[in-house]
């Protein structure tokens, strides 16, 4: 299995997208120049778009195996994402 994704460009569109769909809404480029610890504490984001936005993430950026899709979920999940609000 060969990964023809740049994930990093992956990520930061998916941090990009989860942040400006917070409350309050943010520019992650922004935050994350201020290097300000635990930032992502002061957001939150709803569960369902939380998902939405992963999913149409890893749809745009073609990663198609399921394993590469799980640790993709994964990785947004315990790096520095909003907080989820069930």
């Amino acid at each position: 299995m060969k990964l023809d994704v740049n994930l990093e460009k992956a990520f930061r569109h998916c941090y990009r997208e989860l942040y400006a769909n917070a409350t309050p809404p943010a520019s992650f480029d922004a935050l994350a120049k201020e290097n300000k610890e635990n930032f992502f504490m002061d957001h939150s984001i709803e569960k369902s778009l939380y998902d939405e936005i992963i999913e149409d993430t890893i749809v745009l950026y073609k990663i198609k195996h399921k394993i590469y899709k799980n640790a993709f979920r994964t990785a947004i999940a315990s790096g520095s994402s909003p907080r989820i609000k069930e």
